[in-house]
């Protein structure tokens, strides 16, 4: 029955039909799939499938990036819950846009990939300072600092992740953090990720989530 809650999963992700997906999903329940399975044999499943298709450029759209993001967060939330026991978190991130930038269509398929991925995802929202990443990474205990910016003054600004990068140095802080970044710029230049001092970019929110959980087991080796 699995393998069949899962192709009617993907199918329902691939037409970018919401709710579909739930459906599928809360029918598979009430026939006795537990809620670990739902998410460890159907939601990551469809979420690595996107990654494929992104990696080897099989013509996946935004809208489904943004769909099979957005349903595998509404799904962690609601099935987590009811795991008979609480899963092992991988690890933790903090993400948001830099000051100046108030596009956040990227970094919500960020997070909700990252959920699938049983990450611990804080989202800070828009408009973000520098400080207030740092000070929310050390609050949260988080691994990775994650910022998506949408334009090239705010992915270059000395306010956005320069700052946060010359914060974590001053404070000491440069071994347990690292930063990832995304956005319209960095796939324009794909080497201006080291000119704003992060650790590591991703061309897309679903690439994002390799690229980060690989930066969270970077740090707790």
């Amino acid at each position: 029955m699995l393998e069949q809650v899962m192709n009617q999963y993907n199918e329902a992700i691939m037409d970018t039909d919401r709710d579909k997906a739930l459906q599928v999903v809360h029918d598979a329940v009430e026939l006795g799939v537990t809620p670990e399975e739902v998410i460890f044999n159907v939601v990551v499943p469809a979420i690595e499938m996107m990654m494929k298709s992104v990696s080897e450029n099989q013509g996946s759209s935004l809208a489904q990036h943004f769909m099979a993001a957005q349903i595998a967060s509404e799904v962690v939330d609601e099935m987590v819950p009811k795991f008979r026991q609480a899963p092992d978190i991988i690890g933790r991130v903090v993400i948001g846009t830099p000051q100046g930038d108030f596009h956040g269509l990227g970094k919500r398929i960020v997070s909700g990939c990252l959920k699938a991925m049983m990450v611990e995802v804080t989202d800070l929202g828009l408009n973000v300072p520098a400080e207030r990443f740092v000070d929310e990474a050390v609050a949260r205990d988080a691994q990775v600092i994650a910022i998506s910016a949408m334009m090239v003054h705010t992915a270059r600004s000395p306010n956005g992740c320069l700052k946060v990068r010359q914060i974590l140095h001053e404070r000491g802080l440069e071994e347990r953090m690292r930063i990832a970044v995304g956005g319209a710029p960095y796939r324009f230049d794909p080497e201006l990720y080291k000119v704003v001092q992060a650790d590591a970019w991703a061309e897309n929110g679903i690439e994002a989530g390799r690229v980060i959980s690989g930066l969270i087991r970077e740090v707790l080796k």
